[in-house]
Parts: C-alpha cells; sequence; structure tokens
C-alpha cells in the first residue's frame, strides 16, 4: 500500500475519481423508484443564459392554455362553427313578397297621337310555403351547426393530444442534451488529464488515444442531442400557434413515472361515451335524418297568393285576385330525396367504422400501455442497479490497483448508455399513456 500511495500514476487516478463520485453520487440521488427526469436535477452545472436570450419557461398547462388560445389550426375550425350559424340565420327567412306595377293600353304607334287611355295596375303576391319546411330547414340547419361543433371538438381532441407529445418530446430531449453535457464535460477532464500524464512520460500514448476516441463519441452525443432539442423545441413552438417569431420560450416540466391502473372495460365505456369522432358521425346522422325530412317535405308544391287593383282613369277601375300552386307531375323532387337516403346509410356505415374504430385504438393502446409499464419496470428494479453497481464497483477497483481507466470509461459509456435507455423508455411509456388519452378522449394522468 506504500508503494501504491507513492505512485503518481496511482495518485491521479485517485484524484479523477474522488470527483467522478460527486458527479456519480448526484446521478444515484435521481434513482429512487418514485420519479425521473427532473431537469432541475440533471445537470451538475447550472446553464446559465443571456438576459438577451431569456426564454418564457412555460408549463404543459400553460402551452395548453395558450394552444386553445391562438393555434392557427383551431381559428381557422371556429369559421366552420360560424358558417354554421350564418346557416341558421338563412333557414329562418321566410320568402319575400313580390310586389308588381303595370302600364296597358298603350299603342303599337307611338308616333301618332295617344287617343286611348293607358289602364294602371298595381299588385302584390307572397308564397306560403306548405309541408312545414320552413321548420325542418331550420332543423337541418340547427343539425349542421351541431356537427360543426362536434367536429371542431374533434379538431382540439386531435391537436390537444399532439400538443402533449411535442412537449414532452421537448422534455426528453432537453434531458437527453443534459446528460450529453454532462458526460462530455467529464470526458474533457479524464483526456486533459490523460495527455498531462502522456507527456510526463508515466502512461503510454495508446491510452490517450482511446480516450481521445471515447471523447469523439460524447462530443458526437452532445451535437445530436442539442440538434434534437432545437428542432423538437420549434416544432412546439410551431404548435402553439399565433406569430412565430414572438414564441421564444422553454419547456418547464418533467417526465415522472407513476404507476397506473386501469380497466379494459372502463376505458372503452368511456372512449365510447367521449369520442368526439363517434359523437360527430353520431351528429352526422342525425343531420341526415333532418335533411330526409325536409327533401320529403320539398315535393309539396307551395302556395301563391296575389291581389292587386287596376286603375282605369276615365273608366271603371278593379281589383284583381289570384292563387297559384305548381303541379307536381314531373319534378317530385325525387333525386334530393334519394340523395338524402343515401346520406343517411353513408352516416350510419360511418358510425358503425367509427365504433369498431373506437374499440380497436382502445384495445391496442391498453395492451401497448400494459407491455411498456413492464419495460419501465425492468429498468426500475434492475438494470439501473447493476450498472450503478458495475461502475461502483470498477472506481474500487481502480483505486486497488485492480483495474484501469479505460475499464471505468467503459463502465461510465455502459451507464450512459443504459440511462439514454431508461430516459427513453419512460418517454415511451408517457406516449402509452398519451396513445390511451387518445383512444378514450379522456385525461387519465392524476
Amino acid at each position: 500500500m506504500s508503494q501504491c500511495a507513492g505512485n503518481p500514476i496511482v495518485t491521479y487516478l485517485v484524484t479523477l475519481l474522488s470527483g467522478l463520485t460527486l458527479f456519480v453520487s448526484g446521478i444515484h440521488a435521481q434513482e429512487k423508484p418514485a420519479v425521473f427526469v427532473n431537469q432541475s436535477n440533471i445537470a451538475t452545472k447550472p446553464q446559465t443564459q443571456s438576459p438577451a436570450t431569456s426564454k418564457r419557461s412555460i408549463t404543459l398547462e400553460e402551452a395548453i392554455e395558450i394552444f386553445l388560445r391562438q393555434n392557427l389550426e383551431l381559428v381557422a375550425a371556429r369559421y366552420d362553427i360560424e358558417t354554421a350559424d350564418a346557416e341558421k340565420l338563412t333557414a329562418r327567412l321566410r320568402p319575400n313578397p313580390q310586389l308588381t306595377v303595370g302600364l296597358s293600353d298603350l299603342p303599337a304607334d307611338l308616333s301618332g297621337p295617344l287617343i286611348k287611355e293607358q289602364t294602371y295596375s298595381y299588385g302584390i303576391s307572397h308564397t306560403l310555403e306548405l309541408g312545414g319546411k320552413r321548420n325542418k330547414r331550420i332543423d337541418v340547419a340547427d343539425a349542421n351547426s351541431d356537427l360543426a361543433r362536434g367536429q371542431f371538438q374533434m379538431v382540439v381532441w386531435q391537436l390537444t393530444n399532439d400538443l402533449k407529445r411535442k412537449f414532452y418530446t421537448v422534455v426528453l430531449n432537453q434531458s437527453l442534451l443534459n446528460l450529453a453535457r454532462e458526460n462530455q464535460a467529464t470526458f474533457a477532464e479524464i483526456v486533459k488529464h490523460t495527455a498531462e500524464l502522456v507527456n510526463a512520460g508515466e502512461i503510454s500514448g495508446l491510452d490517450l488515444e482511446r480516450v481521445e476516441v471515447e471523447k469523439l463519441k460524447f462530443d458526437t452525443d452532445l451535437a445530436n442531442s442539442e440538434r434534437d432539442y432545437e428542432v423538437a423545441l420549434r416544432d412546439l413552438r410551431f404548435a402553439l400557434g399565433g406569430d412565430y417569431r414572438a414564441m421564444d420560450i422553454e419547456v418547464a416540466g418533467t417526465i415522472d413515472y407513476e404507476s397506473y391502473q386501469f380497466s379494459y372495460t372502463d376505458l372503452r365505456d368511456k372512449a365510447l361515451a367521449e369520442r368526439p369522432d363517434l359523437k360527430a358521425v353520431q351528429l352526422s346522422e342525425r343531420a341526415a335524418a333532418a335533411n330526409i325530412r325536409l327533401q320529403d317535405a320539398q315535393r309539396i308544391p307551395d302556395l301563391t297568393l296575389g291581389g292587386g287593383f287596376e286603375q282605369a282613369p276615365s273608366g271603371t277601375s278593379s281589383y284583381t285576385f289570384g292563387v297559384g300552386i305548381a303541379l307536381p307531375l314531373s319534378d317530385r323532387n325525387q333525386g334530393e330525396r334519394a340523395k338524402a337516403l343515401i346520406e343517411q346509410r353513408k352516416a350510419q356505415t360511418q358510425t358503425q367504422l367509427i365504433t369498431n374504430q373506437v374499440l380497436s385504438d382502445v384495445d391496442k393502446a391498453f395492451v401497448a400501455f400494459e407491455m411498456q409499464k413492464r419495460r419501465v419496470d425492468l429498468y426500475r428494479t434492475g438494470v439501473i442497479t447493476k450498472v450503478n453497481d458495475i461502475q461502483r464497483l470498477t472506481e474500487v477497483a481502480l483505486k486497488a490497483g485492480e483495474s484501469s481507466t479505460l475499464e471505468l470509461l467503459d463502465a461510465i459509456r455502459t451507464r450512459r448508455d443504459t440511462l439514454a435507455s431508461f430516459y427513453q423508455t419512460l418517454f415511451d411509456y408517457q406516449m402509452s399513456l398519451l396513445d390511451l388519452e387518445f383512444a378514450t378522449a379522456t385525461s387519465l394522468h392524476k
């Protein structure tokens, strides 16, 4: 032991390991079974930002609030509701009355004297809709308005779920970026001190080359992580809507692991009751039924009532009265009635199709969630503990002169890869939970 104490290589490695121990102890503290990936806990060195490039930090709840207020796809989709409401105004209108003014008894030859006096006529007529057309037209407009609102809710459901995925993608990439920064900084120190030992002639240059190659891998990981984070952040900025240039934000959130227990029957019932696409197609079926009633009423001809007054300046004035009705001999609205029946059958088929789709979505999402949960449990109860033990035992062996720096580097690299896979597994678990939320159209987070 006295010889080891005087050996400069061992002294350097012991000094280096003391710093690595602090790094590892910080990571060990993250491996409690309750939660994972808090961004403030990952980095060993705080990441400072210039005041000129400070960003607004938003949580998931704030992101959803901003999204619902200014996402441009939602803004555009709301116009469909306003258009449907405008159709309701049109449906309530009655036919306008018609006013006529006439002049008769004009001579054919206007060049001669106007011997005969002209007769003036004034008339007004109004069409009376029969068969309850106006009420049925209002019913159709109301049904289409409800359908537009149902389709808007379907857009909200789809885009909100997509926004959550983009948010958690940023959180994952931020976590991987912090991990890459830590590893890159650690290996930079190892390369620096190894180069000093090579210059002092205490170790061979081959060991330095191996360490430099390993550091290159970590530098590449850092560059890739920075790229993935910046791309994911910009995807989120675009999804939030509004002025893209003003959406300079960063996320404040974690991918925490919480164990959930779901019943397939409960999830299925929730999906059948809450899925916006199923509700929308059911509203479409009701709108088709209302349109059938309107088209059946359209085959009944309307009644036109008219009255007027004829004035002859030197003769006798008289009143006129008339009634007009179209004779439905050929056109009885057969084509529109047939189209309405086809639309109803199409809507009924779509309802069956979407119902099957809902059941399939819940079934697949539930199975995937249970399997993803098992993957997380494997990491939390086995692999993470093993890679921690390997790195710790390698440190002890190195201090005792029974291991090498390269073996320690290999242990650190293995732990890095395992932690990155664990991060991805937790992210996949979160995505599987969002798949369940999407399939059931209900919030399942505690």
